[in-house]
């Protein structure tokens, strides 16, 4: 009966214990440098310009007129009220004058005046000659 007897053999069980832990290996620094360039951008932009122009019209109308567009051009109107009177003329009279021309012999004692010039040139040595506005040399 022996052989019915279990015999019970202890084991060893190992186990393993993982962890962690920090080691220094070395440092690293990190400096930033801002360098900058100028670059030519080139873009096309739209540009619009507004010419003003006052147009005089001075011409009765019956309604306000709207805002109109003839192209490129907008057409603002710009309404004044006023106030009309009416005149009416009356012919009340006329004069009328006639002419009539004739000829008449008359006298009249008048002055009458009238000038003279005389210029004379002197041959001087160092004097201009006002006739050819060179110095005389004689």
């Amino acid at each position: 009966m022996a052989s019915d007897r279990e015999e019970v053999v202890p084991l060893h069980e190992e186990t393993a214990s993982v962890g962690k832990r920090q080691v220094e290996r070395g440092r690293v620094r990190v400096t930033t440098k801002v360098t900058e360039h100028e670059e030519l951008v080139r873009q096309a932009l739209k540009r619009e310009d507004v010419e003003i122009v006052r147009v005089p019209v001075n011409r009765a109308i019956d309604a306000h007129p709207d805002i109109r567009q003839d192209g490129t051009t907008t057409i603002i109107p710009v309404v004044e009220e006023m106030l009309v009177v009416e005149r009416r003329l009356v012919l009340r009279e006329e004069i009328h004058l006639r002419k009539t021309t004739s000829t008449v012999q008359a006298e009249q004692p008048i002055t009458l005046r009238s000038e003279e010039a005389i210029v004379e040139f002197i041959d001087e040595p160092g004097v201009r000659d006002a006739r050819t506005d060179q110095p005389n040399e004689d």
